[in-house]
């Protein structure tokens, strides 16, 4: 019967002629210049002498105030609590209509949790300190910074961007800062830990407001998660998903890791220059003149824009921390790729060296760190290597409180099911619409982007959603290896701009090194645009891949 169906499929696929969206295709991408053209291109302004937080385009408007609302809200610290209050009682509200739905993949029914009853409140006191203990930033983020605090306080990172200064012109530094952004995907979350606060050092090195180098790399970091040049840990998550999803309908179907490949490698490309882009003509012109002499912030910032020429002890130093690097990559090489190495499983994967990314991302700043203070003289003896890393930790101060209450938000979310019913009531809604391939593949991205706002995992997500949608689109002739595309857009496109997103908190508390009065509001308004751009871009790319029919990567068509 399966053989039937899928002979039958592939038939009524044939039937369909590409022709046939031309025309839709067409009128979406005039469409789409027209809002582009009125929205960053008003009528009457000068991109060149106009500053964009004076005109009257609809964009400009949108962004300020969405940055004046915002920035009235509560010190972030008290709207995370607010909101862990807040959620209790909605769960209260809404179990009065019995929202619930069945589990794809169990059968379960599934419904909301009222988190005011006797139980539930128990459980929020008895578990406040585990959900603050296990919030997944809270140890990769000091673990990280502990390193970091090495490297930076021996003048490591300093020198170092003196150099990247000198080598990068000024016009490119945006690409630079966005396309490091997407490519850390490779060391998982690490990106928000390491590049958002070096993205920030950098543009104020080069005299540049450090916001806008703050958002170029959490614009990256964010919004290229799913987009890379090489195959990272979230290929083998997704595709084992989706083809566990794809046997649902065809048993014997297999989704391999590099299914995406090439779509992604051409999705590179389109993130870094819409970051590019947005940062140079968008953000950084709304944001006021920089002065590091006036602004309210630490004085360790206000040494990030005074680099100077490197002095030759400090080149040195330079050659010393290459040669440790080289050195721990040799150290990191010699125990995991033999067979038998250390960082290897009974099975031979590299899942213990994946798992330990965190610690060994730190070691790659220690050590280079300890061997660069040495030749210069900043850290010759081990009070010296304490009192960096404990200075590191005394400016996470404020990002430990916030993590607390972030956690109790996040968690009581998770336990009330609000994420997981708003997911499976929009994939009926999608399920229901009836209409062709195409609209629906992109009415699949924007449901995907939606639900990110309230489901932060990427793996959660698609746990959820891969056993209904896969084998929908597989029964109306497209690929599993082409919903899994489409997802990993949706996925990615909202990331910057979700409170859920577990590393807004640590960004937020990056940004208000460079400014004390700063407001979420601020962050958030600088962040629509990369998300609107992503959007508008990615979606582009997603429609001439279809239409053109490209592979998605090896042997995997759009069709099947």
């Amino acid at each position: 019967m399966l053989g039937s169906n899928l002979a039958s499929t592939r038939e009524i696929h044939r039937s369909y002629s590409l022709y046939s969206y031309k025309s839709t295709f067409v009128s979406f991408t005039k469409g789409l210049c027209q809002i582009g053209k009125f929205v960053f291109f008003p009528k009457n302004t000068n991109m060149s002498s106009t500053p964009i937080d004076s005109r009257r385009g609809f964009l400009s408007t949108f962004l300020n105030w969405v940055e004046k609302a915002g920035n009235r809200l509560p010190d972030p610290l008290i709207l995370y609590f607010g909101l862990a209050m807040l959620i209790p009682v909605l769960s209260w509200l809404i179990s009065f209509i019995g929202w619930s739905r069945v589990h794809p993949v169990t059968g379960e029914t599934i419904g909301l949790i009222n988190l005011l009853t006797s139980e539930q409140i128990q459980r929020i006191f008895v578990e406040a300190e585990n959900n603050f203990t296990s919030f997944p930033p809270l140890g990769a983020v000091l673990v990280t910074m502990l390193g970091i605090g090495v490297a930076e306080r021996s003048g490591l990172i300093g020198t170092s961007l003196k150099l990247l200064v000198e080598a990068t012109p000024r016009s490119l530094i945006s690409v630079v800062v966005v396309f490091a952004g997407v490519m850390s995907s490779m060391a998982a979350d690490a990106g928000y830990v390491v590049l958002t606060p070096l993205g920030a050092v950098l543009f104020a090195g080069m005299g540049r407001h450090p916001l806008a180098g703050l958002c170029a790399a959490f614009a990256g970091t964010g919004g290229g998660f799913s987009a890379n040049l090489l195959l990272t840990s979230l290929d083998p998550l997704l595709s084992g998903f989706t083809q566990s999803a794809a046997q649902l309908y065809d048993p014997e179907r297999a989704v391999t890791a590099d299914a995406n490949y090439f779509f992604m490698i051409a999705s590179v490309l389109v993130v870094t220059t819409a970051g590019w882009f947005v940062t140079e003509r968008i953000v950084e012109p709304r944001l006021r003149k920089w002065d590091p002499d006036t602004d309210d912030s630490e004085s360790e910032t206000k040494q990030d824009s005074a680099l100077k020429a490197i002095t030759p002890l400090e080149r040195k130093g330079l050659r010393g921390a290459l040669i440790t690097v080289l050195v721990t990559a040799a150290a990191l090489t010699a125990l995991t790729i033999p067979q038998n190495a250390v960082l290897r499983d009974a099975g031979g994967s590299l899942a213990p060296m994946v798992q330990s990314l965190v610690i060994i991302i730190m070691l790659f700043f220690i050590f280079p760190g300890l061997t660069y203070g040495w030749i210069v003289g900043t850290g010759r003896s081990s009070k010296q290597l304490a009192r960096m890393m404990g200075d590191t930790m005394a400016t996470m101060g404020g990002y430990i409180v916030l993590a607390f209450a972030a956690a109790q938000f996040v968690a009581f979310f998770q336990w009330s099911n609000m994420g997981l019913l708003t997911a499976l009531t929009g994939a009926e809604i999608l399920k229901g619409l009836g209409v062709g391939h195409l609209p629906l593949i992109l009415s699949f991205v924007f449901l995907a982007a939606g639900i990110n706002l309230v489901i932060g995992s990427a793996s959660a997500k698609w746990g959820i959603m891969a056993p209904v949608f896969v084998p929908m689109f597989m029964a109306l002739g497209v690929s599993p290896e082409m919903t899994q595309a489409a997802y990993r857009v949706g996925d990615s496109i909202t990331n910057m701009i979700t409170p859920l997103n577990p590393y807004f908190p640590i960004v937020l508390s990056f940004a208000l090194r460079y400014d004390r009065k700063l407001g979420i509001g601020t962050l958030i308004s600088s962040m629509i645009p990369y998300s609107i751009a992503f959007a508008i871009g990615w979606t582009i790319l997603l429609i001439v891949w279809y239409l053109i029919g490209l592979p998605l990567g090896p042997g995997a068509w759009i069709n099947l």
